[in-house]
């Protein structure tokens, strides 16, 4: 009898247990997708007013909803650094962006809710279905996945920083890697909305791959026409990428989110072009663009070279008012990251001592600097000893090939073939004249300079993924395009898409078991100790340096660092 009682109670507490978890697991689902559904409204709004004003200004309207939308993620990402340099990026931070985006939609309500309608009824009933799925999609992969270590070893804690203090003066002397400062973490702090939901929410990088699968699913339209153009090749690039990154984006790192602005810039360049109506507003906001990519990471820098085409262009036809415009425009979006840059780490840009420009009593030593940026190259190249950065690329290079991949290797050995073909045909080109292919050249060679540099600098797969496949595809989709029939590359991409559809298929039945199925993973927890630092305490991981997000603040070690007064907030400067 009693054996009996026990068996009920136990199993009424699991049924408690079970009901408590699923309780919270819904709650956290809905709130990720009200997180994306804000996201997504906030973006519009504030997207739909900069297309406004630059009607006025250049006299040019975005018209595809995901080119408004993004230029609504560059203004959040904007105002979160610039709020970030008064207080925490919280919830005064979102009532700030919420005004802005009422006021906006008081101003072009119905307007905004036409071009929404308009835009839906434009699409055929398939690729409504398939719009649904991809969202569908995207919000199961970022609620489970791999946490990738550098989240939980900076990421997190970069993010909680914003959340709690904004900027700090000198915190790149706590932990070297908080000087990276990537713009990600401003726009994740923004929308993180942890004063809600009680959790970190981490959703950005799912946001944007679905921005970037919105607009490479527009080759299906391609097989109606029956003839492939030079961007379906960036858009195939960028589905094979998204694929790579799907069981990972629920991380808030850098990497991915730079990959897809790459792809994203890239593939809306190359629409422009086809369209060949000699407009030079397009080139020059996709450059402004370019702009807002170096600030997600200084190292997607190269792709401003596309800057050359609007530049003659407008130098060429004295519009001098256009110039003034973009080129404020770009000091307004790198302008609030290059000062919080200067607040964190004390230089310009980091990690380059060189660019010794302020006397801050916060600086950060410049060997440190000089070591950690030794660092991310030696472990790019898989050398692991900073003693040996000096090696050239000739003794390096065979180690590093052998620790990728097959089909790595197969790509790196296709862009190194596809370098020496560009070569051959710029030269043939400028040989003979053919000035009309200037604008594809101008496309390659931007390509080809990203991936030199990264394949040359720290040439870590995940930093550089879009131009180790953008430089393939485009030099080997633009030979393609001159042929008369492309049958068989068609089919070669439809039977690659369906292959690249039962895979993400498997990674979603795979996953199926985990407890995230309707909530959110959370960053991980680890073992701390608590040290003490003046009159303040952080907590140094015990095993390891992954320190997660609930200890704050966390460093994987504690060296040469005190505080600047008092408290956090006034900062952190260099000890011997």
């Amino acid at each position: 009898m009693y054996a009996s009682k026990y068996a009920v109670k136990q199993h009424e507490e699991r049924v408690s247990a079970g009901l408590r978890v699923l309780k919270k697991g819904i709650v956290l689902m809905i709130s990720v997708l009200l997180n994306w559904i804000y996201m997504g409204i906030t973006t519009f709004s504030l997207g739909f007013g900069i297309r406004k004003l630059i009607e006025k200004l250049l006299g040019y309207s975005l018209q595809n909803v995901d080119s408004i939308i993004m230029a609504g993620v560059i203004s959040t990402t904007v105002y979160a650094q610039v709020f970030s340099l008064f207080g925490p990026v919280g919830l005064w931070a979102n009532v700030g962006m919420v005004l802005a985006a009422a006021l906006v939609c008081v101003c072009y309500g119905r307007e905004m809710v036409q071009k929404l309608l308009g835009a839906w009824k434009q699409q055929g009933n398939v690729y409504r279905v398939v719009l649904i799925l991809l969202v569908a999609f995207w919000a199961y992969q970022t609620s489970r996945g791999y946490m990738m270590l550098d989240t939980d070893l900076y990421h997190a804690q970069s993010i909680r920083w914003l959340e709690e203090y904004g900027v700090v003066p000198g915190l790149g002397n706590l932990h070297e890697r908080f000087a990276y400062n990537s713009s990600f973490f401003s726009f994740s702090a923004l929308y993180s909305m942890k004063f809600l939901v009680g959790q970190s929410l981490h959703t950005g990088n799912g946001f944007f791959a679905l921005l970037l699968s919105v607009l490479c699913i527009q080759i299906g339209k391609r097989f109606h026409r029956r003839k492939l153009v030079w961007s379906d090749f960036a858009r195939v690039a960028g589905i094979y990428y998204l694929t790579i990154i799907a069981d990972e984006v629920i991380a808030p790192t850098s990497d991915y989110c730079i990959m897809c602005m790459i792809f994203y810039i890239v593939i809306k360049w190359l629409d422009e072009l086809e369209k060949g109506k000699g407009d030079v507003v397009p080139f020059g906001l996709l450059c402004v663009a370019g702009v807002y990519a170096l600030t997600l990471k200084l190292t997607a820098g190269l792709i401003l070279v596309l800057v050359i085409k609007p530049a003659y262009q407008l130098i060429r036809e004295k519009k001098w008012k256009e110039i003034g415009i973009f080129l404020c425009s770009g000091i307004l979006v790198c302008a609030p990251w290059m000062i919080r840059t200067v607040i964190i780490s004390g230089y310009l840009l980091y990690p380059f001592p060189q660019l010794d420009l302020f006397s801050l009593d916060w600086k950060m030593a410049a060997q440190r600097v000089e070591i950690d940026a030794a660092n991310i190259k030696v472990w790019g190249r898989g050398l692991y000893d900073i003693t040996l950065l000096d090696l050239p690329i000739t003794a390096w290079f065979q180690q590093w090939m052998q620790s990728l991949t097959t089909m790595e290797k197969l790509l790196i050995l296709a862009d190194l073939l596809c370098l020496a073909v560009l070569s051959v045909w710029m030269l043939t080109c400028l040989l003979k004249r053919h000035w009309e292919k200037l604008d594809a050249m101008l496309v390659m060679v931007t390509v080809a300079a990203c991936y030199a540099f990264w394949q040359l600098s720290a040439p870590l797969v995940r930093y550089g993924y879009a131009y180790i496949l953008l430089l393939a595809a485009l030099m080997g989709g633009y030979f393609v395009t001159l042929l008369r029939k492309d049958g068989m590359i068609r089919l070669a991409i439809l039977a690659y898409g369906c292959y690249k559809l039962f895979i993400m298929g498997s990674l979603v039945w795979s996953s199926r078991q985990l407890d995230y199925y309707v909530c959110q993973q959370d960053y991980g927890v680890y073992e701390v100790r608590e040290v003490s630092l003046g009159k303040e305490s952080v907590f140094v991981p015990l095993n390891g340096g992954l320190s997660g997000y609930a200890y704050f603040p966390s460093v994987p070690a504690l060296y040469n660092v005190e505080l600047r007064g008092e408290s956090f907030a006034e900062g952190f400067r260099p000890c011997e």
